[in-house]
């Protein structure tokens, strides 16, 4: 069953506490986490942290998703980077998010990370797909044995020049072949390319792990012109059964004011869809 989640950055500045309050009252299922809220690297997050935090979302009847946003704010990491100590580095960073979102109670990493992924000067295009692929399949052992999914994140050219359709990074996951390698789809990204996104979802949502909501407008479902019915009515006929999260960029709204709108839309649409298929 498809549940509903918020990613925790739009909440700048309030106490977790608060947060999971608010989110669960709203009717959320789920918190999902950007670790640059949490400490300037994961690595610094401590054990007795990483309880603490675990605790508080739980105790407000919530689940951790897992972490997305994964290299913002970092220096120093680069998937498609020609030097191999660089990407020694950024997959053994993977492995320890991967480490963090199970100690956080989450069972999923998003990697979208665009500019530690765009193509470097005199790196081609398949350059860096032969990068990243050494990347991840040293490190998918690992992060699957760890019972995390890593999903990858294709996004529009405006924001990368690598990876930029769904199509691509599919490819790039067959070549992996790994169980915990899956597809992240997302509104946003996806307005960019040439077919529809409810046409992408039912095409791609079987081999995807995780599915972020917004507008294009940059804020939550609802609060812009893209039509929800038929992204959910997609989701719904395409099988798709994990979490959907409400991941925006624009905060000027107010963070309750945005979850607020956001699941109303949201659970109005899941509601409809889930009508029509009984």
């Amino acid at each position: 069953m498809i549940r509903l989640g918020i990613c925790n950055e739009l909440f700048e500045g309030w106490e977790l506490k608060d947060v999971c309050r608010t989110v669960k009252g709203l009717g959320y299922d789920g918190l999902e986490l950007a670790p640059f809220t949490l400490a300037p690297l994961i690595t610094d997050l401590s054990t007795d942290r990483r309880r603490e935090i675990r605790r508080t979302i739980e105790d407000a009847g919530l689940a951790t998703i897992g972490l997305h946003w994964l290299l913002a704010k970092t220096e120093g990491f680069y998937l498609t980077s020609p030097d191999a100590e660089v990407r020694r580095r950024t997959g053994d960073y993977f492995v320890a998010l991967a480490e963090a979102a199970r100690d956080l109670g989450g069972s999923l990493l998003v990697l979208g990370s665009p500019k530690q992924r765009d193509l470097l000067p005199g790196v081609s295009y398949d350059q860096a797909e032969a990068y990243a692929l050494e990347v991840f399949r040293r490190i998918m052992p690992a992060v699957g044995d760890l019972g995390i999914d890593l999903c990858l994140e294709p996004l529009a050219p405006s924001e990368t020049d690598f990876l930029n359709t769904c199509a691509q990074a599919e490819a790039l996951i067959a070549k992996v072949d790994h169980p915990h390698f899956k597809l992240h789809m997302d509104v946003k990204a996806q307005s960019s390319e040439a077919d529809s996104v409810p046409d992408l979802i039912r095409r791609h949502a079987p081999a995807a792990g995780h599915f972020h909501a917004q507008d294009v407008n940059l804020r939550g479902p609802g609060m812009g012109d893209v039509p929800y019915g038929p992204i959910l009515e997609a989701l719904v006929d395409s099988g798709y059964d994990r979490w959907v999260s409400v991941e925006v960029f624009d905060f000027s709204p107010g963070a309750e004011e945005t979850a607020r709108r956001s699941i109303a839309c949201l659970r109005r649409e899941l509601d409809a869809a889930l009508a029509r298929r009984s």
